[in-house]
């Protein structure tokens, strides 16, 4: 089953360019792993996904779903608000910066936007998010405040609470990226754990082991444009291109 679909996106930033037609496809259970310099445009990329930036050009199916396309008159058109919300909820989506509310538990962050976004029952989702706490090695953390836990611990949290919406994709935005490096393995275990559950992945990230041993396929991007794309021997034993083969010796 395709899970993303986009075809030539473009996107800018004023005059900037920063997405100079991106087409990718995403199969259920894969986990992609996008590469690249920073400032490649691999952010961008996926808060296009879920409509933290939109597009100005090119379309995005969700499941099938059109939630950007071009209209009559050759402009972007998104789709009616609550259908898009409703496609972007598929999506769960962890940031650099955890985003976690300092004013709530463990177990409140987890379950706010389950109980407020989509209705829950406060009895139906707290024994499904202490699971997930659970899942993150955290359950004993459920009533300590986000100022008491460490970076790794936090990013743990925002992985958990992005899955009490039950989405079907997980986006991770360099999720490492502000950790220590001691606090970056147990982020990345859980993330391990994801891929072996065959969650379908969109991760960006610089940590190429990660990418090697987990990602079933592998994207180079550079200067807003993929350069290649395969599986991780392909890209990591023989990459085709002199920009993937330049980037990889500075980071390997």
């Amino acid at each position: 089953m395709q899970m993303i679909k986009v075809n030539d996106i473009h996107k800018s930033f004023h005059k900037l360019e920063v997405l100079k037609g991106i087409s990718l496809e995403v199969q259920k259970g894969e986990v992609v792993a996008i590469i690249g310099p920073s400032g490649s445009g691999k952010s961008t990329f996926l808060r296009c996904l879920n409509r933290l930036e939109t597009i100005d050009r090119g379309t995005i199916e969700i499941e099938g779903e059109v939630l950007a396309a071009p209209g009559p008159d050759g402009k972007i058109c998104y789709a009616p608000e609550e259908q898009a919300r409703r496609i972007c909820r598929k999506m769960g989506m962890v940031f650099q910066q955890f985003n976690l509310f300092p004013h709530l538990t463990v177990l409140e962050n987890v379950i706010e936007a389950p109980l407020v976004v989509k209705g829950v029952k406060r009895e139906d989702i707290v024994p499904e998010a202490e699971e997930l706490l659970r899942k993150v090695g955290l359950l004993d953390k459920r009533d300590s405040y986000p100022s008491r836990l460490s970076g790794g611990q936090k990013q743990r949290v925002a992985i958990a609470r992005a899955l009490a919406m039950k989405p079907d994709i997980m986006l991770f935005d360099e999720p490492t990226s502000a950790l220590d490096p001691e606090l970056t393995g147990e982020v990345l275990r859980a993330m391990r754990q994801l891929a072996e559950e065959h969650m379908t992945m969109l991760v960006v990230t610089h940590e190429m082991a990660f990418a090697r041993e987990v990602a079933s396929r592998v994207v180079f991007m550079d200067k807003g444009e993929i350069i290649e794309a395969g599986t991780p021997a392909e890209i990591f034993s023989r990459p085709a291109h002199p920009r993937t083969q330049a980037f990889l010796n500075n980071m390997l």
